[in-house]
């Protein structure tokens, strides 16, 4: 009993409130509520010299951008719709036509090119081969007296010199100690080695009859030096023993001998020069067999390459 008391005690008090805020008039508004004051503060001003004065930072001037027209393109608007395969097999085929006319443009240019480097290269061999024709045939009739000369004076030396035939002697000596060397004009026989991968060169004769001249100029050459080596050897001893100063200088300047003299000169001596000089006359004869040979081979070359190239000739 003394529990259920208490629980209504409780529930009067509660209602008790409610009641009061009822009986309040719903139209008086409250009083608003008196702002509390705020002490002041007292601020001391800073003094003028403390103060410091902003400083004020120039901006600079903005740059006006740089006027231009633009360009627009206006791009249409494409059908991409796929293409049926004959457009693309033509494609194809206009690609492969237009690789294959610029492969066979740029062959007929470098034939063309290679046929004028040929043309010069051999009209430049027809003027060498010219040149060397003219000096074989001089030297060979140059060697040709030579030979002569040997053959008198190897002659001459098979019996005893008289004495009004020492400066007859003398002069046959002098004239057989001479040679004629050949120097071949290779300046275009040389070029055209260098370039016989151009299709002119490489499926012609040219290279067997340059390898045949060159090959008899290298025994005439040898010829040559051996003719040399054989006239140091046996005739200048016999110049250097026998000869006086002014016969010498005479004999080989083709002056007149004022007083033929040979200074000690023996029948041994006569006879070893005539065995000297019968060697020198093999080594000549040599030489007119190979000057034969290798004007044959200028000749045979000279021919081909006209026939063959019909090169310009001055």
């Amino acid at each position: 009993m003394a529990k259920i008391n208490r629980q209504r005690t409780t529930k009067t008090a509660d209602k008790t409130p409610k009641a009061a805020d009822e009986t309040k008039p719903k139209d008086v508004k409250e009083a608003p509520k008196a702002k509390k004051p705020r002490p002041k503060v007292n601020v001391t001003p800073a003094p003028e010299s403390s103060k410091v004065a902003p400083q004020k930072t120039e901006e600079p001037s903005p740059i006006p951008p740089a006027q231009f027209e633009m360009e627009v393109h206006h791009h249409p608007q494409l059908d991409h719709s796929p293409k049926p395969w004959k457009e693309y097999l033509l494609e194809g085929l206009m690609i492969f036509i237009a690789v294959m006319m610029g492969f066979i443009a740029e062959n007929v240019r470098e034939a063309i090119t290679n046929h004028q480097h040929v043309k010069e290269l051999t009209s430049q061999l027809v003027q060498d081969l010219k040149t060397d024709t003219a000096q074989l045939n001089e030297i060979y009739q140059f060697e040709t007296n030579i030979l002569k000369t040997d053959d008198t004076l190897v002659n001459l030396l098979q019996r005893p010199v008289k004495n009004e035939e020492i400066g007859h002697l003398q002069k046959l000596v002098a004239n057989s100690h001479n040679i004629a060397l050949f120097h071949p004009s290779a300046g275009a026989i040389f070029a055209i080695k260098n370039e016989l991968h151009l299709k002119q060169f490489s499926s012609s004769k040219i290279i067997s009859y340059i390898a045949a001249y060159e090959r008899h100029t290298e025994l005439l050459h040898t010829a040559q030096d051996v003719a040399l080596q054989y006239q140091r050897s046996f005739v200048d001893p016999f110049l250097l023993k026998h000869f006086t100063a002014a016969n010498l200088s005479a004999a080989f300047s083709g002056g007149k001998l004022e007083k033929p003299e040979m200074r000690n000169l023996s029948q041994e001596d006569i006879t070893q020069l005539g065995v000297d000089m019968v060697l020198i006359r093999i080594v000549n004869n040599e030489l007119l067999r190979d000057n034969r040979r290798t004007k044959n081979d200028v000749t045979t070359l000279l021919q081909y390459v006209k026939e063959r190239y019909e090169p310009n000739e001055e």
